[in-house]
């Protein structure tokens, strides 16, 4: 294990990303078609917020139908906004943040992903799936 490992070697770099004024069908599509759980909302190339695919499960009435009628979803999500769902004040790190860094941010905190900001600019995203996969390498 490389000690001071940045988090740059295990971040995706091709965010999936959301603005504020997309609507949550979009963010349903892009959860499934990419089999992610977390996608930042930008504004340009700044982060202003996180939603989760869990978020969408709050609002879904997918638990007590049969998941087979969107059309309970689509009304639903036509209810709300990204901008009302997404959490705000989100907690960012640096690409030269170390691995071990971000793992005690995560290991301490109620959230699964981190974006990765440098000089106020997107440059990816950090999961706790990153890091399992990247203790799994060290065995």
């Amino acid at each position: 294990m490389i000690r001071k490992a940045p988090i740059s070697m295990i971040m995706t770099e091709n965010v999936i990303t959301l603005k504020k004024n997309d609507n949550l069908e979009k963010a349903e599509h892009l959860f499934k078609k990419h089999h992610i759980r977390h996608i930042p909302v930008v504004s340009g190339n700044v982060v202003v917020g996180m939603l989760s695919y869990s978020d969408l499960l709050r609002l879904s009435f997918a638990d007590v139908t049969d998941n087979k009628d969107e059309n309970v979803d689509a009304l639903v999500y036509n209810m709300f906004t990204i901008k009302q769902v997404m959490k705000n004040n989100i907690v960012t790190v640096s690409s030269s943040n170390s691995i071990k860094e971000v793992a005690e941010i995560l290991a301490t905190r109620e959230f699964h992903a981190l974006p990765v900001v440098d000089n106020n600019i997107l440059v990816g995203i950090v999961t706790t799936t990153d890091l399992i996969k990247y203790l799994l390498k060290q065995f």
